[in-house]
């Protein structure tokens, strides 16, 4: 999916979107050892999954989502990650 879909690139977040033939919307959410420690993965993976709850109902259906955290989401709370998705949403046109 990572090489077929379009990407949207931020500081926080990689969005990367494809088109899927089933009629409800999928999130998968990612974060590398560049990244950091487990600790630290799975907190960018908590930050990430809690922005994007929130606009799971807005998203238009027919779409695989992954979301593949990068080191700055580290530094971001939930209100500004959730304002960065609800952009790269916008930007892929899901919203």
């Amino acid at each position: 999916m990572r090489r077929l879909g379009k990407s949207y690139p931020h500081p926080f977040v990689v969005l990367v979107v494809l088109a899927s033939p089933l009629p409800q919307v999928r999130v998968g959410v990612m974060a590398g050892r560049r990244v950091g420690g487990a600790v630290q993965r799975n907190r960018a993976k908590r930050v990430l999954r809690a922005a994007i709850q929130p606009l799971l109902g807005a998203l238009a259906p027919g779409y695989d989502v992954i979301l593949i955290a990068r080191p700055g989401v580290l530094a971001a709370n939930s209100r500004e990650a959730q304002a960065v998705l609800q952009r790269q949403l916008q930007r892929a046109k899901l919203l």
